[in-house]
């Protein structure tokens, strides 16, 4: 944006070329989109603003609007891409910062192709004129200072909001061209994940804890054991079905754990 604007006001665009019979250099000329100066070897800097915005020829006019513009697309771009940018605080958490942050790149890019549109234009024109064999050398001109700088801050800004659009697209793509993405919680589901999604979470995988299995196994063998060393039938087929009553409340025989393995 400050290589737009520097070489949007400066009248550095066109100098004078000292060659053939125009060697004397105490004076030099230069002429930029809104004025016209003279340098004098005394240091004498004397300028003079265009009189006629119409008067002008088209190619200058439309020089002048596109540097204005792409200036003005700068600045937004600067404002926008600083709410949408990572390292500052507004917007933050909300899904559409990745997206400010790439219209602030589009704005860049759309800036620096309209500055340079006139930098190219202008350099274009001084080449050729300057090789017209029939042109008097006092009026061939050279390339200015500003078209440098007009094509170095247009090429820097391209590559600056193509650099911040590429980067919002990698954020808003999740991350899908490097690998598989899997599910919250991959590989376990996170707790709680069944009742906030809403759906209900089956498994037919059953735990059953060894040592309380241990348990129940010898509870079971005691119970046979008494009821073949007892005599009568009523006395042996009570604790039996005591047995077999507390093996189906035992509820640590076996738990669903959800897939919990």
């Amino acid at each position: 944006m400050l290589g737009t604007l520097v070489s949007t006001v400066l009248p550095y665009w066109r100098t004078s070329a000292h060659i053939g019979p125009n060697i004397v250099t105490a004076v030099t000329n230069m002429k930029g989109l809104w004025m016209e100066c003279v340098y004098q070897s005394t240091g004498t800097f004397q300028c003079e603003t265009y009189n006629s915005m119409l008067a002008l020829p088209s190619d200058l006019q439309a020089s002048r609007a596109l540097m204005v513009v792409s200036v003005v697309f700068s600045v937004l771009a600067i404002a926008i891409s600083t709410v949408g940018m990572q390292c500052t605080i507004c917007m933050e958490g909300s899904a559409a910062k990745g997206r400010v942050a790439g219209t602030g790149g589009g704005l860049f890019l759309t800036a620096g192709f309209l500055a340079l549109i006139p930098v190219s234009w202008t350099t274009h024109e001084v080449v050729q004129t300057f090789y017209q064999a029939n042109l008097h050398s006092s009026l061939k001109y050279e390339l200015g200072e500003c078209l440098y700088v007009g094509l170095a801050a247009a090429l820097l800004s391209m590559l600056g909001g193509g650099l911040l659009c590429f980067s919002c697209c990698e954020k808003a793509d999740g991350g899908r061209r490097g690998g598989r993405r899997h599910g919250g919680g991959y590989p376990y589901p996170a707790p709680g994940m069944g009742v906030a999604t809403g759906r209900a979470r089956t498994s037919s995988q059953t735990y059953r804890n060894p040592t309380l299995q241990m348990g129940v196994n010898a509870a079971t063998k005691a119970a046979t054991l008494a009821r073949s060393h007892t005599s009568t039938t009523t006395q042996s087929s009570t604790p039996a079905q005591g047995a077999k009553k507390d093996q189906r409340r035992n509820p640590a025989v076996g738990y669903d754990v959800t897939g919990y393995v």
